[in-house]
C-alpha cells in the first residue's frame, strides 16, 4: 500500500515537472514569427533611417528654414484707386469733351512699406537663430533616442544572458531530479530532499516568467525604435564590449568638450542668442516704418492731371514699444539664469558619469575574472560530488543558490560598465569611449 501511494506521489511529481517545462519556452515561440539577430551597429543604422521621431525632427528644421527664406522677402507694394462709376446721370461716364479734354474722374496709387532700423535683416537673424535651435533640438532628440537604444540593448544582452544561465541551472536540475527518481523508488534518499531539488527549480522557473515579462518590455521598445513588426523576435547579434578605448583623467578638459558637444546645453546658449536678437528686434520697432507711394489723379484735383508722391509714418508719441522692450530685456535674463543652471547640472551629470565609469573600471580587473572562471569550475565540481554524494543536501543547495548569485552579479557587473561607458558619452555628446 505504501509503495503503491509512493509511485502516486511521483507520477504527479514528474507531471508538474514536465508542465513547469512547458513554461520556460523561449518568447519566439509564442507567438513571434521571425528572429532578427542585429549586432549594434546595424541597429542604430536601421533607427537612423527608419524611427519617426528622428523624422519629425527632420521635417521641423526644414519648415524653420523656410521661414528663413520667408524673412529675406520684401513687403508686397499695395494698389490703391478710386474709380467714378456714375455722375450726371450717366454710367461711367468716361470719355473726351468737345476741346479734347477728358471726362470722368479716377485716382491711382502705388504704396511700398519701407522698413526702418534695420528691421528686415534682424528678422532674417530671428529665423536663422530659429533654425540653429531647431537643428540642437534635432541632434538632442538624435542623442536621446540613440542613449534609449543603446541602454535598451545591452540590458536586453543581460537579460538574456541570464536567462540562459537559469536555463542550465534548470536543465542540471532536472537532469539530477531524473538521476534522484530512482533513488526515491528504492528508499535510498528522502523525500524531503526530492522535493527541495523540484521547488529549487520551481523557483528558477518563476524567475524565467519574470525575467520574460521584462525582455518582452525590452524587446516592445526597441520594436518601437527600429520601426519593427511586433510579431518579430529582436535578439542582439553580439554581447557586451569590454571596457571601451579612451583615456579619460581630466574632468576639466572634458567638462569643456561636452560644453562644445552637449545639444542639450547648446540648446540654451543658442536661446540666449535668440533672446538678445529679439531685444535688438524690440527696440527696432521704436522707428517708425515709412509708407511711400506716388500717385495719379485726373479731374479730381486743381491739375487735371495730377501727379504726386504720399509719404506716411506713424508717431512714436504715445506708443514706443517700451512693454514688449522691457519684456525682451527679462528674457534674457531669465535665459542667462537657465543657461547657467544648464552649464552646472551638465557638469555634476558628467562628474557623476565619469565617477561611475571609474567605479566599474575597476570592478572589472583580473583578479575577479580568475576568480569568476575558477567558481565556474567549483561548480561542476560540486554538481558531481553531491551525484556521488560526497556532499550534503544543504552544502549542495547553499553553493547552488550562491553560484546563481554570482553569475547574476557578473552580469550586472558588465551591465553595470556597459552604461556608465553610456552615459558617460550621453553627458559629452560625443563618443568619448568607443
Amino acid at each position: 500500500m505504501f509503495s503503491y501511494i509512493l509511485g502516486s506521489c511521483r507520477r504527479w511529481q514528474a507531471a508538474i515537472v514536465v508542465i513547469l517545462l512547458g513554461f520556460q519556452l523561449p518568447l519566439k515561440a509564442q507567438g513571434l514569427t521571425d528572429t532578427l539577430r542585429l549586432p549594434l551597429p546595424e541597429m542604430e543604422k536601421r533607427f537612423l533611417d527608419s524611427n519617426l521621431l528622428l523624422l519629425a525632427a527632420h521635417y521641423n528644421v526644414d519648415a524653420q528654414k523656410a521661414l528663413i527664406e520667408q524673412a529675406r522677402l520684401w513687403d508686397n507694394p499695395v494698389l490703391n484707386t478710386d474709380q467714378v462709376i456714375a455722375a450726371g446721370g450717366r454710367f461711367l461716364p468716361y470719355g473726351k469733351n468737345a476741346d479734347g479734354s477728358y471726362t470722368g474722374q479716377y485716382y491711382i496709387q502705388l504704396q511700398q512699406l519701407i522698413r526702418t532700423a534695420g528691421k528686415r535683416g534682424k528678422l532674417i537673424g530671428l529665423a536663422s537663430t530659429n533654425a540653429k535651435l531647431s537643428e540642437l533640438q534635432l541632434q538632442d532628440v538624435l542623442r536621446n533616442l540613440r542613449y534609449q537604444l543603446h541602454t535598451d540593448y545591452y540590458n536586453l544582452v543581460q537579460q538574456l544572458e541570464t536567462r540562459h544561465i537559469y536555463e542550465a541551472q534548470l536543465e542540471q536540475l532536472n537532469k539530477l531530479l531524473s538521476g534522484m527518481e530512482a533513488q526515491l523508488s528504492a528508499g535510498n534518499i528522502a523525500q524531503k530532499d526530492y522535493l527541495r531539488i523540484q521547488g529549487l527549480g520551481i523557483s528558477l522557473q518563476q524567475d524565467i516568467t519574470e525575467l520574460d515579462r521584462n525582455i518582452t518590455e525590452n524587446e516592445s521598445d526597441l520594436r518601437t525604435l527600429l520601426q519593427i513588426r511586433t510579431d518579430v523576435f529582436v535578439k542582439p547579434a553580439t554581447g557586451f564590449t569590454g571596457p571601451g578605448e579612451g583615456s579619460l583623467t581630466d574632468q576639466d578638459l572634458l567638462f569643456q568638450s561636452a560644453k562644445q558637444n552637449n545639444p542639450a546645453y547648446l540648446l540654451q546658449q543658442a536661446q540666449v542668442v535668440y533672446q538678445q536678437q529679439n531685444l535688438a528686434y524690440q527696440r527696432s520697432l521704436r522707428v517708425p516704418d515709412i509708407t511711400v507711394g506716388p500717385n495719379f489723379d485726373r479731374n479730381s484735383s486743381f491739375a487735371p492731371n495730377y501727379i504726386g508722391l504720399g509719404i506716411s509714418l506713424p508717431i512714436p508719441l504715445l506708443n514706443k514699444n517700451q512693454g514688449n522692450i522691457r519684456s525682451a530685456e527679462y528674457s534674457i535674463r531669465q535665459q542667462q539664469s537657465i543657461t547657467a543652471n544648464a552649464e552646472t547640472e551638465l557638469r555634476n551629470n558628467l562628474g557623476n558619469a565619469f565617477h561611475k565609469w571609474q567605479l566599474s573600471l575597476q570592478q572589472d580587473n583580473a583578479v575577479q575574472k580568475s576568480f569568476y572562471a575558477r567558481y565556474r569550475d567549483m561548480y561542476r565540481n560540486i554538481l558531481q560530488s553531491y551525484q556521488q554524494k560526497q556532499i550534503g543536501l544543504l552544502e549542495f543547495l547553499d553553493f547552488f543558490n550562491d553560484y546563481t548569485a554570482s553569475q547574476q552579479r557578473l552580469l550586472q557587473q558588465h551591465l553595470n560598465l556597459q552604461l556608465a561607458k553610456e552615459e558617460l558619452n550621453y553627458h559629452a555628446g560625443s563618443d568619448l569611449i568607443k
